[in-house]
C-alpha cells in the first residue's frame, strides 16, 4: 500500500476546472482564446498620479512607459547592489536564485524585496506604489519580485507568455488585478532584447494545453514549456495588436498589466540589459489554492503569507503625469 508521502509526491494535477475557476487553462486538448472577465481599471478610483489620458492608454494597450520616474542616485544604489549580488557566488546556490541553462550566468533573482533593504526601499517608492494603486483601485502588496539579468553575449530570450495565465494556475490568483512594475536598471536598448509586449492583449486570455507537472517551477524559470501560448494563438494578437518595445535608458519604467502577452529575445549584444520587476497584487485579489490542484509554489516566487500593503503613496506625481501626456497615442 502507497504511504501518504508517496501519494502526495504522486498526486496529478486536475483533468478538469473547479467551479470556481473563472480562468480554465491547460485543460483541454487544444488552445482557446477567450475574454477578460475582469476590468482593466477601476473607475471608483480615479485619484493618483495618473491623469485621465494615462488611464485610457492603459486601458486600451496594458502598459504605461516612463524615461524618467527615478532620478539618477536611485538608480546607482540599485546597479551597486546588482553587482554586489552578482559577483557573489553564494547567491548563486540559494533556492531563489535561477541559472541560465548550460552556465553557471546569474538569470534571475527571486524575493529581492527581502533580501535586499537598497532594493526593499525602491519596492516601497512612493511614487510607483501610487501609480499601483491607482490602477489597480486598492492598496497592493508585493507578489513577486526578481531581478532580470540579461548579460551581454549570453543573456538568453524569455518566451512570450502572460503572467497571469501562470499566477492563476500554479499560484491560485482568482482575478486580473495585478501589475508588474519593470524597472530598467541599465538602458534597455532595440538591441539588447528589450521586453516586447502586445499591445491590447490583455483583453483576451489565451487558454494553454498541457498538464502541469509537480514542482514546474524549477524547470519553468530557466525555459518555460508549459504554460506558453501556441503559435497560431500568438500569431492571431500579433495580426491584430502589433508588437511594441518601450526601450530607455537607465531609470525607465514601464508598467504593464498581469494578462498581457509579453516576452524578449536574447541579448547577444555587448550592452548588458538588467531590470527589477516588482509584481504589485491588489489585496482585494489574495491566492487560493492553486486551479491546476498541485501544491503552491514556493513563499519566494508567490507570496502567500504577508500581504502588508506597501509604500506611503504619492509625492506628488508631475513627472508621472508629464511622461503619461508624452505616451497618450495622438
Amino acid at each position: 500500500m502507497m504511504s501518504m508521502t508517496g501519494m502526495n509526491a504522486a498526486r496529478p494535477t486536475l483533468t478538469r476546472p473547479r467551479a470556481d475557476d473563472r480562468y480554465p487553462s491547460r485543460f483541454d486538448p487544444e488552445p482557446q482564446i477567450g475574454p477578460r472577465l475582469d476590468p482593466v481599471t477601476y473607475p471608483h478610483a480615479t485619484a493618483g498620479p495618473l491623469n485621465a489620458e494615462a488611464l485610457r492608454f492603459y486601458e486600451e494597450n496594458g502598459y504605461l512607459h516612463f524615461d524618467q520616474l527615478l532620478d539618477a542616485g536611485e538608480v546607482q544604489d540599485c546597479l551597486n547592489e546588482l553587482a554586489r549580488l552578482r559577483t557573489d557566488e553564494s547567491v548563486k546556490d540559494l533556492d531563489e536564485a535561477v541559472i541560465e541553462p548550460g552556465s553557471r550566468e546569474l538569470r534571475s533573482i527571486f524575493a529581492v524585496h527581502r533580501s535586499s533593504a537598497v532594493l526593499a526601499r525602491l519596492a516601497n517608492h512612493p511614487r510607483l506604489v501610487a501609480i499601483a494603486e491607482q490602477l489597480l483601485g486598492s492598496k497592493v502588496y508585493i507578489h513577486q519580485s526578481r531581478v532580470n539579468y540579461k548579460g551581454g553575449f549570453r543573456g538568453k530570450e524569455f518566451y512570450w507568455h502572460s503572467d497571469f495565465e501562470t499566477w492563476h494556475v500554479e499560484d491560485g490568483i482568482p482575478a486580473m488585478r495585478m501589475v508588474s512594475c519593470s524597472i530598467a536598471l541599465t538602458a534597455n536598448t532595440p538591441h539588447n532584447g528589450p521586453l516586447m509586449i502586445i499591445p491590447g492583449s490583455h483583453h483576451r486570455y489565451v487558454r494553454c494545453v498541457g498538464a502541469t507537472p509537480e514542482n514546474h517551477y524549477k524547470a519553468s524559470l530557466r525555459q518555460q514549456d508549459i504554460g506558453v501560448p501556441d503559435e497560431t494563438s500568438l500569431s492571431r494578437l500579433v495580426e491584430d495588436f502589433g508588437i511594441v518595445a518601450p526601450t530607455g535608458p537607465a531609470g525607465a519604467v514601464t508598467f504593464f498589466e498581469c494578462n498581457v502577452m509579453h516576452g524578449s529575445s536574447s541579448n547577444i549584444t555587448p550592452l548588458p540589459r538588467s531590470n527589477l520587476f516588482m509584481v504589485f497584487n491588489s489585496v482585494n485579489n489574495t491566492p487560493v489554492a492553486p486551479f491546476c490542484g498541485l501544491e503552491p509554489r514556493p513563499n519566494f516566487i508567490a507570496e502567500r503569507e504577508d500581504f502588508t500593503p506597501v509604500g506611503q503613496g504619492t509625492d506628488g506625481g508631475d513627472p508621472c503625469d508629464a511622461e503619461a501626456r508624452a505616451l497618450t497615442p495622438a
